[in-house]
């Protein structure tokens, strides 16, 4: 049985050197190794990127840059943390010496509890980032407020956002509204893919004028993506989110865009007294 075997291996040898040598084609792939073959066959012919992620998907005229906090508050503290933070935001929302302000500032009602998530845009990009913080390491009031508000903390964390050119600008908006924000954490490689399906899909969710803004990270944890969305109360938010699965073209969106997350959360927010989305 085995040499019988052996011998048929050793003809199909010679049958496939012969043909090499008659075949140009086949002479090619032959002289390539069985890995190297597999991939010639199997392998996607895809366009090399032209620009960084950032530059293709983000708005360009204003060159608004964003920073998004999320501190984990002593839930002793929360209370105080919130007058405290309410007071000193104000202050600078206000301050036209600082080209920042303060986008929104909410608590987070389901997802990790006692948290506070805070939204910040600066005008001018990074520029006027580092302006902000030159100045406020000087400014004696700011640098007491960290020092008292530390105390109160048990962790924190922040990153710096750029906008989706096709998602709407975050403007003030009257309330009472809750605030949902969806974050995905994406596949490293699909943020363009990612932005080509919602630069579609977002018209299907704007009827009841949900969408408040869109994002994607810079610095700090790459591959994320914030999603804010504004509802009355939950019952408006479920029935908002069944009517989109009614209209031809948002099933598609799901269809194509649920492959490239890794994982996703969803937290509801309930807006501080002085934050400019209530």
């Amino acid at each position: 049985m085995t040499a019988t075997w052996c011998v048929n291996l050793l003809r199909k040898r010679r049958f496939w050197r012969e043909t090499c040598r008659r075949s140009p084609l086949v002479r090619g792939l032959a002289n390539k190794s069985d890995d190297g073959w597999l991939r010639s066959m199997f392998a996607h012919n895809v366009d090399a990127r032209k620009d960084a992620h950032s530059n293709l998907l983000s708005k360009k005229e204003t060159s608004g840059l964003y920073k998004i906090q999320f501190h984990n508050v002593k839930p002793e503290c929360l209370e105080a943390y919130n007058k405290l933070s309410t007071e000193v935001h104000k202050e600078l929302h206000n301050d036209a010496d600082y080209p920042c302000e303060v986008v929104g500032s909410w608590n987070t009602w389901y997802g990790e509890q006692d948290q506070a998530v805070h939204l910040w845009r600066y005008y001018g990009g990074y520029p006027a980032l580092t302006e902000c913080l030159n100045k406020l390491r000087l400014n004696k009031s700011y640098l007491e407020f960290r020092k008292e508000r530390s105390k109160m903390l048990i962790s924190r964390r922040n990153q710096l956002l750029l906008e989706f050119s096709f998602w709407n600008d975050p403007v003030p908006r009257p309330g009472p509204n809750l605030y949902e924000l969806r974050t995905y954490r994406l596949k490293p490689g699909t943020m363009i893919e990612w932005g080509n399906h919602w630069a579609r899909a977002i018209k299907y969710r704007q009827e009841n004028h949900e969408a408040v803004g869109g994002f994607f990270t810079q610095i700090g944890e790459l591959y994320i993506v914030h999603h804010l969305w504004a509802y009355k109360d939950l019952q408006s938010r479920e029935e908002t989110r069944n009517s989109a699965w009614l209209k031809e073209g948002w099933d598609a969106n799901v269809h194509y865009t649920v492959p490239l997350i890794q994982s996703m959360e969803s937290r509801i927010l309930i807006p501080t007294a002085s934050s400019p989305l209530q």
